[in-house]
């Protein structure tokens, strides 16, 4: 009775290991955002991933943030194997100790022998991630919807000339910035001004004027789908989700004016079952060619510079990294956001959740 017991009690133990055995293919949990964005990960170089190794990705979706990572890895149930972080996230995410430190030296080097920490465009390299896109946060609008078109990113704040509702991320993140620029602070003092409690007052008291009419998004799809839809006039948006938007015969058009941008980071939770496997994955996903088969299926600026001559001319031009998109252009400052984004947060979802009464000379 006792042998037989322990017998099954063995085999019990042992299934999970016999089952992976049997089906002889190991599997990544990928985590990243929707739509095209994804869509241009996948093809670029997930299945080009499996296909080389036999590893089964499995990509799941999120809409950013490090709470589920922090639940994950502080429960020793890390579930997550390789995280699309935002830049400031996974600054956050590392000095909590919630992330895998990753060697630079580890990543493989451009095709001209070029070591990686002298491809990579500077500041995309982090104690705890490896950049694989310059992102970039746009006005769009539908040039259908308006008679004229918007010159600065201080029209998206102009309800008179420019009426209509308008579409906002629901993050502090880029809303505050823009808020300022629109009441006349100069880019280059915008986190000076941000740094004092005045400089928040304002930021707020900006957003404020236009607070009835704004419908919030969370991901790049709900915000591509505000402008579709007629929903809003203008909205925020990440760059790269209108070029297919646009494909489909949508009219709508960017303003690059102030763009906000900012570099995604691949990140590995700490605490996981598949640390080296996520390495050998992020490795292959930086890698040269990896990069440059994304930028081709959306516009976003690859972070290693031997990328950009595999980039189709036509998708190029479309970079916020290109040289006419940068004239006014703000890079997130993501260290300021690592510290100062729980506070920020706090008061943001305070304000949000407080009711306001739409001003009579408003336009409707």
């Amino acid at each position: 009775m006792i042998q037989r017991f322990l017998s099954r009690l063995l085999l019990l133990l042992a299934y999970p290991f016999l089952v992976s055995s049997a089906s002889g293919q190991e599997s990544l949990n990928v985590v990243s955002w929707d739509g095209a964005y994804v869509k241009s990960q996948i093809l670029g170089f997930v299945r080009p991933y499996e296909e080389k190794t036999g590893v089964r990705i499995n990509v799941l979706q999120y809409s950013g943030g490090i709470e589920e990572i922090r639940r994950q890895v502080r429960a020793w149930n890390v579930r997550w194997d390789v995280v699309d972080l935002e830049l400031f996230d996974a600054m956050h995410a590392c000095e909590q100790g919630l992330l895998e430190r990753i060697d630079p030296d580890q990543l493989p080097p451009a095709p001209d022998g070029t070591p990686a920490r002298e491809d990579f465009i500077e500041g995309s390299l982090t104690t705890c991630g490896v950049g694989n896109i310059v992102g970039s946060t746009v006005v769009s609008y539908n040039s259908e919807r308006l008679d004229k078109s918007p010159q600065h990113v201080r029209d998206f704040f102009n309800l008179a000339d420019f009426p209509g509702r308008r579409g906002l991320r629901q993050s502090p993140q880029g809303n505050l910035e823009w808020a300022l620029i629109a009441d006349g602070v100069e880019r280059e003092q915008v986190y000076e001004v941000l740094s004092t409690p005045e400089g928040i007052d304002r930021a707020f008291d900006v957003l404020t004027r236009i607070k009835p009419y704004i419908d919030w998004w969370r991901t790049g799809e709900d915000a591509l789908r505000l402008l579709e839809t007629g929903q809003v006039t203008m909205s925020s948006i990440f760059s790269g989700r209108i070029h297919e938007a646009v494909e489909r015969g949508q009219p709508l058009e960017i303003l690059w004016d102030h763009q906000i941008w900012i570099y995604d980071v691949w990140g590995i939770p700490k605490n996981g079952r598949n640390t080296e496997l996520a390495l050998d994955f992020i490795k292959f996903a930086t890698s040269t060619h990896s990069l440059a088969r994304q930028a081709n299926l959306i516009p976003y600026g690859p972070v290693r510079r031997s990328a950009l001559q595999y980039v189709e001319p036509d998708m190029r031009r479309m970079l916020p990294t290109e040289e006419h998109n940068l004239t006014t252009a703000i890079e997130l400052d993501a260290e300021w956001w690592a510290q100062n984004l729980e506070a920020v947060n706090q008061r943001f979802d305070r304000w949000i959740s407080r009711p306001f009464m739409v001003p009579r000379y408003l336009p409707r």
